[in-house]
């Protein structure tokens, strides 16, 4: 390990950067120094222009990968090389407005079903049914299940935010039921044999890139032609708990949305409030001749 990275993993371990946050800063600046072939204190702000041009016309990232990539190189230069770029700024992709993609619970439990190995099809029902982020799901310890007061404690979620998700009984029945084919002390989801069943002196949990994977080819078995990826099914969650009248103030806290504007998107994709709308056109456009 290098001096440089070591000091930029102590300098995000005092901000108290969630361990994933700062895995992702590390990988975006190690690719950023592997594109150049040098030491990423030597790029120049024309090398960072033109790596968010590859980044857009070569890779096609995402706005989200950008915009991670963005924080992080605006972390790595203000507080590990004490620079100031504000050329970073002007790089950040404008937001879009696109509407998520939703499943039907049909749809949901249908690729599920066709997740072959065990691991996989317990981890998957968890985070579709509680609502999980994809490693939030993935990284699941056992000492996080609280089976008294039936919810899921995320410890240093996204934002390093803490929160409570409810757990329903069916999922604990379920958690339980493949945590015994393993019985690691830790983790609930650890790297498995071959055959789909947990290891139990396992140190570390499964891969998210492993669950994606999975997912994908489940999706594709199921015949759902839907972009569909791991983190629809929190979508679907949050959609389908306002399809069954539950209060709008309550999911931001389950989702760990800082506002509730992020939360009221789902308004827009609930089949309830298109019938209620339909309703309401009816009725204006009852005295139409």
């Amino acid at each position: 390990m290098t001096l440089l990275r070591q000091r930029m993993i102590e300098d995000m371990e005092l901000r108290r950067l969630s361990p994933l946050t700062q895995r992702s800063y590390l990988q975006a600046v190690t690719q950023l120094a592997q594109h150049y072939q040098t030491s990423p204190d030597r790029i120049t702000e024309d090398e960072l222009r033109q790596y968010f041009l590859y980044l857009h016309h070569d890779r096609h990232v995402s706005r989200s990968t950008a915009t991670v990539a963005i924080s992080a190189f605006t972390f790595f230069f203000e507080h590990t090389l004490r620079q100031t770029w504000t050329c970073l700024d002007r790089f950040r992709p404008l937001p879009s407005h696109t509407l998520p993609v939703v499943l039907s619970v049909t749809e949901a439990w249908a690729i599920i079903a066709q997740l072959r190995l065990p691991i996989y099809r317990a981890c998957v029902s968890t985070i579709f049914t509680c609502g999980l982020r994809l490693h939030e799901g993935a990284s699941l310890r056992v000492t996080q299940i609280d089976s008294a007061r039936m919810q899921i404690q995320i410890r240093a979620g996204k934002g390093n935010k803490d929160r409570a998700v409810p757990l329903p009984p069916r999922t604990l029945a379920g958690l339980r039921a493949y945590w015994v084919t393993h019985r690691n002390p830790v983790w609930l989801f650890p790297t498995a044999y071959r055959h789909g069943e947990g290891h139990p002196t396992a140190t570390l949990p499964i891969g998210d890139r492993s669950v994606q994977l999975a997912f994908a080819a489940a999706r594709d078995a199921a015949g759902i032609t839907k972009a569909a990826t791991v983190h629809t099914l929190r979508h679907s969650w949050a959609t389908h708990l306002l399809e069954s009248g539950v209060n709008l103030r309550l999911i931001p806290f389950w989702l760990g949305h800082s506002s509730p504007n992020t939360t009221a998107i789902y308004t827009h994709l609930t089949q309830t409030a298109e019938r209620s709308a339909l309703d309401a056109f009816a009725s204006i456009t009852a005295g139409m001749p």
